[in-house]
């Protein structure tokens, strides 16, 4: 199969690539500059030129390929909604270009704040207010009903691993400009975690699925309390551990606050038994106790 991966170049895609490589697929990465390009193809992929506004190119280079593999996004938290707005063209371009062709087009998309007071599931449907990347989401997998074979990849918000510069490692960083480790209350609130090579091996297992207009998990464990993951850096910074009281989470830890104050525990045992997915990289305490964000 010929797939074609934006993203192909960052955290995940970097285990994404080599993944498909493995399994026999033939892999066009999208690299918006010269440093980009390169990774993509040290990885062992062809490399397309150019950018995620680039709606025209994406559509041509989805038209050309057996599958996409969306993962490319503006992580820039400042402007969300934009980042939302350009994400929706974009797979609005890649799914018009494989309209009726029941090839598959994979994206990506999170797990929080898909429901309160329990586990989430893949039935669960996103909620646009969360995350406007909900509504994306939403909208993608009607592509189903147009002759394509959409499938949502939720990835847990944390996907850890050497070389992380996601959440955890923003946890790690407020830690060393506070002198101290914190969590929020009493630290039982959870987060949703995955090694990225888990999450590489389960979107190459859900491309190679007849599953269409559905959601899959990308969630190892399904959530692991904030206090550990506070003690877990403590000890990796050598700095004390302590609590810090709801109301004073956004002064304390800045924008992410909200995040590591929320409890969503996400399942993702349907996923598993859809795809025969079964993680085996390390835990996410794992990944911390050998010093990955501590070092």
């Amino acid at each position: 199969m010929r797939v074609f991966v934006t993203g192909a170049s960052g955290f995940i895609g970097s285990a994404v690539v080599p993944e498909l490589l493995r399994a026999g697929h033939q892999v066009v990465g999208l690299a918006r500059s010269a440093e980009a390009a390169a990774r993509v193809a040290d990885l062992g992929a062809d490399v397309r030129r150019g950018d995620l506004d680039d709606t025209e190119g994406l559509a041509e280079a989805a038209a050309g390929s057996d599958g996409v593999v969306h993962l490319g996004y503006s992580h820039d938290f400042s402007k969300m909604a934009e980042a939302a707005v350009l994400d929706r063209a974009a797979i609005a371009a890649m799914g018009t270009a494989l309209e009726g062709s029941g090839r598959p087009l994979l994206f990506a998309s999170g797990v929080l704040g898909l429901a309160a007071g329990r586990p989430a599931t893949e039935d669960d449907a996103p909620d646009p207010a969360v995350h406007p990347r909900g509504g994306t989401a939403i909208a993608a997998l009607a592509l189903a009903d147009r002759g394509v074979r959409p499938v949502a990849v939720r990835f847990a918000p944390t996907v850890h691993g050497a070389g992380d510069h996601g959440f955890v490692a923003v946890l790690a960083q407020v830690a060393r400009e506070r002198g101290v480790s914190a969590y929020v209350g009493d630290g039982a609130n959870r987060w949703p975690a995955v090694h990225r090579t888990d999450a590489g091996r389960l979107v190459r297992l859900a491309l190679e699925s007849e599953a269409a207009g559905t959601a899959v998990h990308a969630v190892a464990e399904e959530g692991v309390e904030t206090r550990a993951i506070a003690e877990a850096i403590g000890r990796g910074l050598g700095l004390p551990v302590e609590s810090v009281p709801a109301g004073r989470a956004a002064e304390h830890f800045g924008w992410i606050g909200a995040f590591f104050a929320a409890d969503c525990p996400v399942s993702s045992d349907r996923t598993r038994s859809l795809l025969g997915w079964e993680p085996t990289g390390p835990t996410l305490l794992e990944d911390l106790e050998a010093g990955h964000y501590t070092g």
